[in-house]
């Protein structure tokens, strides 16, 4: 793969600004990196949010150069079902499906710079003609070209319109203009229709998926305050960060690079969804009744802790109470990152790999509080991995689910009498939120379902909106800035 930096004299900055010379080779190795980190997710199975760091700081991208190359990657992995909808307009009948994959990811981030970013259209189209040239070669470029100038004909508005006329059908509209695959845009709709939520909030919805979330700290209790982490940040990052709208331990970032602060180097405190937090703060903050024997609270269990962020938060809590916690991670790399993460807990946190269904058999009635966070499709975190939805297929759901109620199986046999599990997946999808609690339960006698609101109010101190009728609880990144976190509480009867 060539590196070449294409060159023009007509590139401008995201901002629109005429540049001199250092700026425009710098926003070309932006492009470059950007296209680098794509064909990385494509090829390779990357993740954005951990190819991406790392190809900045080998570039030595920083401040402007390196927003915009985020912005370039994604923006083009949120919207790529857009701008495959207005491409498949421009490329005179020819499917998008015979392309070089190459070119269509190029062709992708050259129209989110003409209709997403303020990119000149010259500029946008210029520097990405280059860009095929340099990868691909002559004869793509000159399509590259036509097909760019074709879309900078016309504005978003005007092509959204087009869109509008040309797709009746209102799911397969917001599939196509708010970028995702159609099988999940009925999924969400099922599952918001569960939740008593109004139709048109499925727009709303989708629109949440595609903003760009904004970094949450969280402060691990016992480690630092949220009020010190604050002070590092105003210290370290010259800004102040706001706390979050609902866990106690969460702290907003307007920006800066959050492992430059001394707390999150040394694993007091983490970059964590609000609704990661929540979901953990709100097991710990579960009834745990007496056992048989009156013995109280000793031992947690994190079923599947990998990379650690649940993980980390619990440990802290049961550092707190005087309660030691095993986290537990079948994949050896995954275990790595939760030791990362539970560094400043060593004497607490025991991590352990291991098999999470074999759990149960081995150690039945051990745990007094066991958190499964289900592998899941991810759906409910598409704001943060937005090359997800173009990855995972309605295939997948039946390995996930048999999986899933497996895990909480185990987890039920391994709690104790009196002891809570929470089931728990970034995902709102129906077949892998209460359809597995749902399996699980049948048959199986002594569990109580209990109200996992008043599990968040009392970890918040404060009652959460929107949480439907219960006894579970979905949040939704429309409503709560969130995740799409799902919570189910479950006591086994003393």
């Amino acid at each position: 793969m060539s590196e070449q930096r294409p060159g023009s004299r007509h590139s401008r900055r995201g901002g629109g600004r005429p540049t001199g010379p250092r700026r425009r080779e710098a926003a070309d190795e932006a492009r470059t990196a950007a296209a680098d980190t794509l064909e990385a997710v494509a090829t390779s199975d990357a993740y954005a949010n951990l190819a991406l760091p790392k190809m900045l700081r080998e570039r030595g991208l920083t401040g402007r150069d390196a927003a915009f190359a985020t912005e370039l990657v994604y923006g083009t992995l949120r919207l790529r079902g857009r701008y495959d909808a207005i491409l498949a307009r421009c490329t005179n009948g020819r499917p998008l499906d015979q392309l070089d994959p190459p070119v269509l990811d190029l062709l992708r981030m050259g129209a989110h710079q003409i209709l997403g970013m303020r990119v000149p259209s010259h500029a946008a189209v210029s520097q990405t003609v280059n860009l095929v040239r340099a990868r691909v070669g002559t004869g793509a470029s000159g399509f590259a070209n036509a097909v760019l100038r074709a879309v900078g004909r016309q504005d978003l508005d005007t092509w959204l319109a087009q869109l509008r006329e040309e797709i009746p059908d209102d799911g397969a509209y917001l599939a196509a203009v708010e970028s995702h695959p159609a099988w999940v845009v009925r999924a969400l709709r099922s599952s918001l229709r569960a939740a008593d939520r109004p139709a048109e909030e499925l727009g709303e919805l989708l629109r949440a998926d595609n903003a760009p979330p904004a970094v949450t700290l969280v402060a691990r209790p016992g480690l630092v305050s949220p009020e010190e982490l604050a002070e590092q940040v105003t210290r370290t990052l010259g800004e102040r960060g706001t706390p979050g709208s609902w866990a106690p331990t969460a702290l907003r970032l307007a920006g800066g690079d959050p492992a430059s602060l001394p707390a999150v180097r040394d694993a007091l405190a983490g970059v964590q969804d609000e609704g990661s937090q929540l979901v953990a703060l709100a097991l710990a903050a579960a009834e745990v009744l007496p056992g048989p024997d009156g013995e109280q609270e000793r031992r947690w269990l994190d079923l599947c802790a990998g990379p650690g962020g649940k993980s980390a938060l619990l440990g802290a809590i049961a550092a707190e109470r005087e309660v030691h916690l095993l986290a537990n991670e079948v994949a050896p790399h995954r275990a790595r990152l939760v030791r990362q993460s539970t560094a400043a807990l060593r004497e607490s946190v025991d991590v352990r790999t291991g098999d999470g269904r074999e759990i149960g058999a081995a150690e039945p009635g051990v745990y007094d509080r066991v958190l499964v966070d289900a592998p899941c499709t991810g759906l409910g975190a598409l704001r943060r991995r937005p090359e997800s939805r173009w990855r995972r297929q309605p295939s997948d759901l039946p390995g996930l689910t048999s999986l899933q109620r497996e895990l909480l199986g185990s987890a039920l046999e391994a709690v104790r009498p009196g002891g809570v599990v929470a089931y728990v997946t970034c995902s709102p999808h129906l077949a892998e939120t209460s359809a597995v609690v749902e399996d699980v339960l049948r048959g199986r006698e002594g569990i109580t379902r209990l109200d996992a609101r008043a599990a968040l109010s009392e970890a918040t101190g404060t009652e959460m909106p929107h949480l439907g009728e219960g006894p579970d609880v979905q949040l939704w990144p429309h409503l709560h800035g969130t995740d799409a976190m799902f919570l189910s509480l479950l006591r086994k009867d003393a």
